[in-house]
């Protein structure tokens, strides 16, 4: 595992891990979504126009009141005059005429500051009933309005689990939003064709190049089997054949790598404990004549995806745990469980110092701690580049963190 003496490559920027068909937060019916917004801005729109011509209206309704109370009446004489009134307690038969017509004014200025009055909260009463409605009129609309949006966003995520085959086929007038769908639609047929040609170019290359390895590989062999072959072919024959494995590892690698990097559409249930279990059986002979003790309890912990590309990320894992070990004493801890959401494979090891600094370089193709791929007759330095891929493929994440006193913990995390 270790730094290279060439400087690494810019690492690319890592997959979103989340589902964007899941709305993040506690409250998701607060998000400021473009409906939302619409909404808002519909029904802020009529509140205001309503809030002016209420107020117009009221203003109107004081100066027509005003104008008509401006000519006041006074009875000058008179006799036998009885006024009533439930409303303007202070009117009563008196023989004062002039305490008589100032009550009576008095009681016309009550009467219209109390029509006033009663117009404004009955005007606010209705501007209010009619704001919620136009509230949900716009909230309907703006969904009606947006609903060609969700089919392209619900396309769009069908399309993030490498369906290309998906197509928005938006019918509908010949507006922007039909213009977005269709360049939406040619763009998946472009990219469908690009896929389809990856993926008809790995299934060729990995015939063409396997082929003349396993030829080479198949010559050495029967070479190495005569027993009359002087040594120095021997010697030779095995430096070549190791070199063969070496080659076939190496394409073998890259093909997966190739292979993982999409997102897996055929999914199974998958037990990663006997994932686990199933790539610690592979590498315990390793282990054994390494010294290195395997350990670890393994909780079930059934995700959703293939099988032997996540066995390929235990595999990768344990390998490195086991190889890149202390030479005496080493350990190798592999743990699953199942936590809320997600599964959990763990593996830790002992082994030599990790910096912080050069943890994100070991997931680069090619790269080692303080090796390159040439210095080292293990592997071919595509280990944790394949397994970072697999666990991306599946939705999922890994990250190392360096244990204190030497070695790593790899930890991946697997949506359920």
């Amino acid at each position: 595992m270790g730094a290279a003496a060439t400087p690494a490559p810019p690492a690319a920027p890592p997959k979103p891990t989340w589902d964007p068909g899941q709305p993040e937060g506690p409250f998701p019916w607060l998000r400021p979504t473009i409906r939302i917004r619409l909404t808002l801005l519909y029904g802020g729109m009529f509140l205001i126009a309503g809030i002016l011509l209420l107020s117009i209206i009221y203003l109107l309704a004081a100066q027509a009141l005003r104008e008509g109370n401006s000519l006041q009446y006074e009875i000058v004489a008179g006799q036998g005059i009885k006024v009533t009134s439930p409303s303007c307690p202070g009117v009563f038969p008196t023989g004062e005429l002039e305490r008589f017509n100032a009550a009576m004014n008095q009681c016309a200025l009550d009467q219209r500051k109390h029509a006033l009055d009663d117009l404004l909260s009955r005007s606010l009463m209705a501007l209010l009933g009619l704001s919620i409605i136009a509230f949900a009129f716009g909230y309907a609309m703006a969904g009606r309005v947006l609903s060609p949006l969700g089919k392209i966003t619900r396309t769009a995520r069908r399309v993030v689990g490498s369906d290309l085959t998906r197509r928005i086929e938006l019918d509908g007038p010949d507006d922007e939003l039909k213009e977005l769908a269709d360049t939406f639609d040619e763009m998946l047929d472009r990219l469908e064709r690009a896929f389809t040609a990856q993926q008809r170019f790995v299934a060729n290359a990995s015939h063409e190049l396997r082929t003349p390895l396993a030829i080479n590989r198949t010559l050495l062999e029967v070479h190495l089997s005569d027993p009359g072959a002087p040594v120095e072919l021997q010697q030779l024959g095995k430096t070549l054949l190791a070199t063969n494995e070496r080659s076939e590892q190496l394409v073998e690698g890259l093909l997966l790598l190739a292979r993982s990097e999409n997102q897996i559409v055929d999914r199974k249930p998958v037990d990663l404990a006997e994932v686990a279990s199933r790539a610690l059986d592979q590498a315990r002979g390793e282990a054994e004549a390494k010294g290195v003790e395997i350990r670890g309890e393994r909780a079930p912990a059934v995700v959703q995806g293939n099988g032997v590309l996540l066995e390929r990320i235990a595999l990768n894992l344990v390998q490195n745990s086991v190889r890149y070990n202390v030479p005496e004493g080493g350990w190798v801890e592999v743990t699953t469980e199942a936590q809320p959401g997600q599964a959990v494979l763990v593996v830790s090891n002992t082994g030599p110092v990790v910096p912080a600094y050069e943890v994100d370089n070991l997931f680069e193709p090619f790269r080692r701690l303080r090796t390159e791929r040439t210095g080292s007759d293990k592997g071919v330095g595509l280990g944790l580049s394949i397994a970072r891929s697999v666990a991306r493929a599946h939705g999922g994440r890994i990250h190392a963190i360096p244990r204190e006193g030497g070695g790593l913990v790899m930890r991946v995390t697997l949506p359920l």
